[in-house]
């Protein structure tokens, strides 16, 4: 049993088709290290909230070049395919509104990196698009 906290909204069964097929869009776009197009699926400025390696919170507000820059240095230039398999757990705050939680496995290169993280996204004219990625141990390069 699945233990969802209750937001006052339940998602019809489009609200989560909806919000499947924006990530399996965004997770095709990063495994071919498309920056520019990931960056064309979010809400800038970004928020991004983690730690840093003395433990404390940080947060901060990122704008098309700045998450192109970071995300660039951080995926690599390289011409390897990077794969996903990811379990993800959304929660509607409304129909426009979502937090969702991802417990993933990104490989490359025969190297393999379990990832959690949550994304806070909202929908515009009827697309998705992310607005703060949450995810620990990214502090330092805020």
């Amino acid at each position: 049993m699945t233990f969802l906290p209750d937001t006052g909204y339940t998602p019809t069964a489009e609200d989560r088709a909806s919000l499947d097929a924006w990530f399996t869009e965004y997770d095709a776009r990063s495994a071919r290290r498309d920056v520019e197009r990931m960056a064309d699926m979010a809400v800038f400025p970004l928020n991004l909230v983690s730690d840093d390696s003395a433990g404390d919170g940080r947060s901060a507000q990122w704008d098309r070049e700045r998450f192109v820059a970071t995300m660039t240095h951080v995926m690599g230039e390289g011409s390897a395919d990077i794969t996903f398999e990811s379990t993800r757990t959304p929660v509607f705050l409304s129909p426009s509104m979502a937090v969702v939680f991802t417990d993933s496995t990104m490989t490359t290169e025969g190297h393999t990196q379990q990832l959690r993280y949550a994304d806070i996204l909202i929908r515009r004219k009827g697309t998705w698009a992310f607005q703060t990625m949450i995810q620990g141990g990214w502090g330092d390069n805020l």
